[in-house]
Formats: C-alpha cells, sequence, structure tokens
C-alpha cells in the first residue's frame, strides 16, 4: 500500500494527489458551512443600520460569490503544493502552460472576490434605499441609484487592473501612467460621453428634477424614472419609455410640471358681432359667477378685444394642482359647458354662428 502511495505519476506521488484531492473535497462538502459562517460574521457589520431587511436577504445576495471565491482559494492552495508536470509545462508564444494556469487561476480568484464586493454594494444600497424610502424626498433615492452604479463602475475597473497585475505581471504604476495618456485621448474622442457623465453630476446636486417628477422636455411630457450616469430615462404620457442625454437635459429648457403651484386654463372666446355693448357688459360678472366653483382659485375675465369679424372675451382661471388629471378635465367640462350656457340664456352667439349668405343686387 505505501509503495502504491509513492509512486509517482506525472511527477507527483498517488499520495499528494489524494491529498489535494480530498482537501478540495473537503472544500465542497464544507463550503457552504463556510459561507454562511463568514457571511453572518459580514452581516453583523451591517445589520445596526437597517432592523427590517433580513440576514436571509443578506445570504441570499452573499453566499453564492462567496463560495465560489472560497472553493478556488482552497483550491489554488491546495494545488500548489503539486509539482506541475514537465511533460505539460510546453512554451507556447513565450509562455508556458505552468504560466498561463497561474495567470487564469489568479484572475478567476480575483473576478470571484470582486463579484462577491459587488454584491456587498448591491446590498448596502438594499438598506440606503431602506431609509430614503422613509422620506418624502425622492432626491436621496436617485442619489443611492446613481453612487451604486458608480462605485460598481469603479470596482470592476479595479478588478480589471488587478487581473492585469496578478494574472499578466503588468506594473500597475506604469500601466496607470500610460492609460493615463490613453485616457486623455480617449477623452477627447468620447467628449459627448464625459459631458453627460458631467452633465448627470450637476443634475444630482442642482436637483432641477427628481425621479418621480413630471417633466416636458424637447416637447416630449413624462414622469423621469431614473437618472443614469448617462442619460436620463422618461416614462412618457404616451406611455412610452425613452432616454435623453443627461447633456440635453441640462442644456435645454425643462419645464418641471410636478414644482407647478395652479394649473392655468385659457379660453379665448369670440363672440358674434350681433352682441350688443350691454349684453357684453353683463357677460364678465356673469362669466366670473359660473367661475366660481371648488378648486378654482384666481379668475380674469375681459373683453379683450373687438373687430371686423367678432368681439373677443379672454378668459383665465387658475386651478389647485392638488386635483388629480381627471378631476381637472372634468372641471373643465363643467366650466366650457356653464358657459355655453350662459351664452345660450343670454341669446350670444359666437362668432361665425350664423352661416347664412345673403347676396343682394342692385338694380
Amino acid at each position: 500500500m505505501y509503495k502504491i502511495l509513492q509512486q509517482e505519476i506525472l511527477d507527483n506521488t498517488v499520495e499528494s494527489y489524494l491529498y489535494v484531492a480530498a482537501t478540495i473535497f473537503i472544500a465542497l462538502l464544507a463550503k457552504r458551512l463556510i459561507s454562511k459562517y463568514l457571511a453572518r460574521l459580514l452581516y453583523k457589520l451591517v445589520a445596526k443600520a437597517s432592523k427590517t431587511i433580513t440576514r436571509q436577504s443578506f445570504l441570499d445576495l452573499v453566499l453564492q460569490p462567496l463560495d465560489v471565491f472560497l472553493v478556488l482559494l482552497v483550491s489554488i492552495i491546495a494545488m500548489d503544493k503539486l509539482r506541475f508536470p514537465g511533460a505539460f509545462n510546453i512554451k507556447i508564444y513565450h509562455i508556458t502552460i505552468r504560466e498561463l494556469t497561474d495567470s487564469m487561476a489568479a484572475g478567476m480568484l480575483v473576478l470571484a472576490f470582486i463579484w462577491l464586493c459587488l454584491r456587498v454594494i448591491d446590498f448596502i444600497a438594499m438598506i440606503l434605499e431602506e431609509k430614503a424610502n422613509l422620506t418624502k424626498d425622492q432626491t436621496d433615492n436617485q442619489l443611492i441609484i446613481f453612487f451604486k452604479d458608480f462605485f460598481k463602475v469603479i470596482l470592476v475597473i479595479v478588478g480589471i487592473l488587478l487581473v492585469l497585475r496578478f494574472s499578466f505581471n503588468k506594473q500597475i504604476g506604469n500601466l496607470l501612467t500610460g492609460l493615463s495618456l490613453v485616457g486623455a485621448a480617449v477623452a477627447l474622442a468620447t467628449r459627448e460621453s464625459m459631458e453627460n457623465l458631467i452633465a448627470s453630476f450637476i443634475i444630482f446636486f442642482d436637483k432641477p428634477f427628481i425621479t418621480g417628477d413630471l417633466v416636458k422636455v424637447n416637447n416630449f411630457t413624462g414622469t423621469i424614472e431614473k437618472i443614469g450616469l448617462r442619460s436620463t430615462r422618461i416614462r412618457t404620457i404616451e406611455k412610452t419609455y425613452i432616454s435623453v442625454p443627461n447633456k440635453q437635459m441640462v442644456d435645454t429648457i425643462v419645464d418641471n410640471i410636478s414644482l407647478r403651484t395652479q394649473r392655468k386654463v385659457e379660453i379665448r372666446l369670440e363672440l358674434g358681432l350681433g352682441a350688443t355693448a350691454e349684453q357684453l357688459r353683463a357677460l364678465s360678472p356673469a362669466i366670473v359667477s359660473v367661475l366660481r366653483k371648488p378648486g378654482i382659485e384666481k379668475t380674469s375675465v375681459y373683453l379683450m378685444d373687438t373687430g371686423r369679424n367678432a368681439h373677443i372675451t379672454e378668459i383665465d382661471y387658475f386651478t389647485t394642482i392638488e386635483q388629480s388629471i381627471d378631476e381637472f378635465n372634468t372641471l373643465r367640462e363643467e366650466v366650457n359647458l356653464g358657459i355655453i350656457e350662459l351664452l345660450e340664456k343670454m341669446g350670444i352667439e359666437l362668432a361665425a354662428a350664423n352661416t347664412d349668405v345673403v347676396v343682394r343686387q342692385k338694380n
């Protein structure tokens, strides 16, 4: 038995292979227990920040990447005890199979760690969103979404640099120096993207609008659903989904309908020339009485102009912003019907209401 264990296969003894295989097998069996234990310890660091988010939610996020990271770590450490078979150490394009295997192992370990960190960022964002939902201000919510995406991008960049360092043995310092020059060139080539990124910071700190606001921009009216690093997503009143570059949202005139204090209605009433001065004088206060309805706060009615085609009466009134759009439309309908009934009662016709054509012939 001892001779069998000491027998060498591909530069390693059978005993060494069994030790490595047993170590990896134990790691596979115990990975979930170890992962849960480490996840619980990590959860205690953030548990005080939230009382409603359960531990299970945290475990669902981090267990899978933590399992992969632990198995990879144990497997790499265990397999490092083996001598790489000389028969397999072939050189391919200035790199040996052993160097390629070591680079791939280091890269996978770094990627698993970055994956775990990304899940932790998701959980921290979940906690912050829970706290932000307790306030009426939606600014906190959009800041959380923005910075979550921002830190994820930074973390991915760090992961790429770590892969280059440990997998390809590149000096990050020299690489960053080179990347700074390349970055300057890329920044010039992608100037519009950089402008959108800077505009996103302007939007977050200047706050011309926030998530949930109803806005009108570039002839589109809709609700802000998300403010990203490059563009702002808007759900239009036609239920379409559009993306507007942040630079346009900053440079263009944006009408934030949600911040209106009142809704204004304008009616241009063109009356027939058959209306007498006495009728027109009595019409304005009569219309004002029609406008005395709940929800209407300010009114203005006056004879604006007269001419060869019609007498023009301008009617302006403002409604409260607390009304829903359905209530607002119902109120407008009631006002319009009331004005029509008033004109019928006073015997005043609208311009062009009489379509009779009179032809006179001179003798």
